[in-house]
């Protein structure tokens, strides 16, 4: 069960090799995360970051998880849930892709589409259930900026994202009242492997950074974080701006 401060003691993270998500499962054990289930497909990455954890005092259960096969989601997950409650789901995995390759390639687009949003709505519905049977838990889902307005750098993952946005939102409100937390999570630029071949974007931010914005959205059970919180502003001032204007900012 979660502390008086909404922290949890389980924690299942889907995407298991993700930086961020392992900054956050780090950031979570410091204070009291004590069993953790890292879901991803099977590699010699996942195994790694399950030997971290461990040697971080956490007892670290790997799962092999495959967000392109949602028919496998409902079994592979049920099982995880069948082992005892489960406090938070982190849900974290996804793919940049490349929005020049895919753009001449729709089987590649496609293949970001299935990934950041198909398969999160099968693994979000299959875990948001089981939280609900529960009757408590946080389901976090990692979103981003570029859910906010389509880009014509990256419209392809941006609109993958706006469909994972508006299902969570959707999905929050749906089990309000369930006693399960739903929270959104909408960094901008973060410094990663996905990122590194990219130019830098205003209000870079790094992996800790945004663990430490999720512990501090799971204490106040915010629906939504943004990292940093300044792109709040920036994003409703863009998001307002007629499209002929938007069109023309270097973005």
């Amino acid at each position: 069960m979660k502390d008086a401060f909404g922290l949890p003691q389980s924690l299942l993270v889907l995407g298991g090799t993700s930086e961020i998500a392992l900054a956050t499962a780090r950031r979570l054990i410091a204070r009291r995360t004590r069993t953790v289930w890292l879901a991803g497909r099977p590699s010699p990455a996942l195994d790694q970051a399950a030997g971290h954890l461990r040697g971080l005092g956490a007892q670290v259960h790997t799962v092999p998880f495959d967000a392109l096969d949602p028919a496998s989601h409902e079994e592979t997950l049920g099982k995880v849930f069948a082992e005892g409650d489960i406090d938070m789901v982190l849900l974290a995995f996804g793919t940049l892709g490349d929005q020049a390759t895919d753009e001449r390639d729709p089987q590649a687009a496609v293949r970001v589409a299935q990934t950041n949003y198909t398969g999160a709505v099968s693994a979000g519905l299959v875990c948001a259930a089981a939280l609900q049977n529960q009757g408590h838990g946080s389901l976090v889902v990692l979103s981003s900026v570029a859910a906010e307005r389509a880009r014509r750098a990256n419209f392809i993952y941006g609109s993958s994202k706006a469909g994972l946005d508006t299902f969570t939102q959707g999905l929050g409100d749906a089990l309000y009242g369930t006693g399960v937390h739903v929270m959104v999570v909408r960094p901008g630029f973060v410094r990663t492997r996905m990122t590194a071949r990219l130019p830098e974007a205003p209000l870079a931010t790094t992996p800790e950074a945004v663990a430490t914005a999720i512990e501090l959205g799971l204490r106040r059970r915010s629906e939504t974080v943004w990292v940093p919180g300044a792109l709040r502003v920036v994003m409703t001032v863009l998001r307002h701006l007629p499209r002929g204007v938007f069109r023309l900012l270097p973005v």
